[in-house]
């Protein structure tokens, strides 16, 4: 036996005794039922990413187990979507009281069939009453699978204690459940599972780049974002945000959109007129679609305003379309490149402070030529190191593909231990 070989399965074997307890209370199935949390919104195509990435990850390192989504949003675009391109899978739906009692009696069916529940990718415990809710009703094993838990808060320590794995999408998080007494081998790394997200809409994709002239890898593709997302504006309660909480998001967002995006409009108009190429910009949230024109096209050159597409709001399946035909993507949303990266297409994210930590994961699977802090940043260096990307567009291609490795290598270890933890030969 190899070395490496012996240690990765030394690994798994000290983990699974780690999780003893918890194996206990599996079923031993040969064909073992799972139940996935995710989808928690529609107005943001990395969130719905994250949900046919995590599918996409067990039905190819699980392939026997049969998964229940439980939806968080139930939004009937992205229900079809899901329908069309994980048909095996069995969407449910339905809320969790006060008292973590369910509303809908498919949900106590699955508590039933299910042998473990996982919670998905996502910005913190969004389902955290989904998992509360199950420790009532059963005492099979549960757990997290590439969330971001940074400062996780009382209610969310009290679940994620009981948690038989906690897979953080970045090691930021990992370090902040370590000051709260959370660690431990069954707190690892996994990164946000939109990187493994297969669907793609070719046809509506390359219709649409066929009409506007854009051809395989001779676009760029360009993705804006205020500092904070305007959730105010598109949420019938104001998001429960208070009146200076309305005020501060506002005044942040006003200060930095035109600094920020200037950033990226240099590299716009450095790739026009150096290579006689167009940009696409688009959207990676619905609110964007309206300030496209403001923020990256009206501002722009005379000279360059004739290169320039734009692209209205989309579901996750096309944009992977058009980014694997992209030459690089540039962006100031963390998902776009994420996308882009799972087709093979090399990705920018400009990072803002203000979107939370889960920028980390990029440093931590070697993206970290490729992330550009903003306040730290000119237009002039995300330029240059777009112009080394076209100059050398093969060692960039290269580059993306060892990335890409670490992230199928993680997923493939972490699932291992689930089935670890169904007590399933790995």
């Amino acid at each position: 036996m190899k070395r490496r070989q012996f240690v990765e399965q030394t690994s798994l074997f000290s983990i699974g005794m780690l999780l003893a307890p918890y194996i206990a209370n599996s079923t031993k199935k040969e064909n073992p039922t799972i139940l996935l949390v995710s989808g928690w919104q529609d107005v943001n195509i990395g969130d719905i990413g994250h949900t046919p990435g995590l599918l996409h990850v067990l039905e190819t390192f699980i392939p026997k187990a049969t998964v229940i989504l439980w939806k968080k949003s139930n939004g009937e675009e992205v229900k079809k979507l899901l329908n069309k391109n994980f048909p095996k899978v069995k969407i449910i739906y339905g809320g969790v009281n006060k008292d973590k009692d369910v509303d809908n009696p498919e949900i106590m069916e699955a508590f039933k069939k299910a042998d473990l529940m996982i919670h998905g990718s996502g910005p913190l415990l969004v389902g955290a009453d989904n998992l509360a809710s199950w420790m009532k009703h059963t005492t099979k094993p549960f757990g997290v699978f590439g969330t971001t838990l940074e400062k996780p808060s009382q209610y969310h320590q009290s679940i994620l204690q009981k948690a038989s794995f906690i897979y953080t999408r970045e090691t930021k998080s990992i370090e902040d459940l370590k000051k709260v007494g959370i660690a431990g081998n069954h707190v690892q790394f996994a990164p946000d599972a939109t990187f493994f997200m297969n669907i793609r809409d070719d046809k509506r994709g390359f219709s649409f780049l066929k009409e506007h002239g854009l051809e395989d890898k001779k676009f760029i593709c360009a993705v804006p974002r205020l500092r904070y997302t305007p959730y105010h504006k598109f949420n019938p309660n104001n998001n429960g945000w208070s009146a200076e909480k309305v005020r501060q998001v506002e005044e942040t967002n006003e200060k930095y959109k035109e600094i920020d995006h200037a950033k990226l409009r240099d590299a716009m108009i450095a790739w026009v007129r150096e290579t006689g190429n167009k940009v696409l910009v688009c959207p990676e949230m619905t609110y964007a679609v309206e300030l496209m024109d403001e923020l990256l096209i009206n501002p722009l050159p005379e000279d360059v305003k004739p290169f320039i597409v734009k692209r209205g709001y989309w579901l996750p399946d096309e944009a992977a379309s058009i980014y694997a035909k992209a030459h690089t993507v540039l962006s100031l949303e963390c998902h776009s490149p994420i996308i882009a990266a799972a087709n093979g297409t090399p990705c920018f994210y400009i990072r803002q402070p203000e979107d939370t930590i889960k920028g980390q994961m990029y440093y931590d699977l070697d993206f970290k030529d490729w992330v550009f802090e903003i306040d730290n940043t000119t237009g002039t260096q995300i330029t240059n190191r777009l112009r080394e990307v076209w100059k050398d567009y093969g060692k960039a291609k290269e580059k993306l593909k060892v990335s890409m490795d670490k992230v199928e290598s993680i997923y493939k270890n972490r699932t291992a231990v689930l089935k670890t933890i169904l007590n399933k030969e790995s």
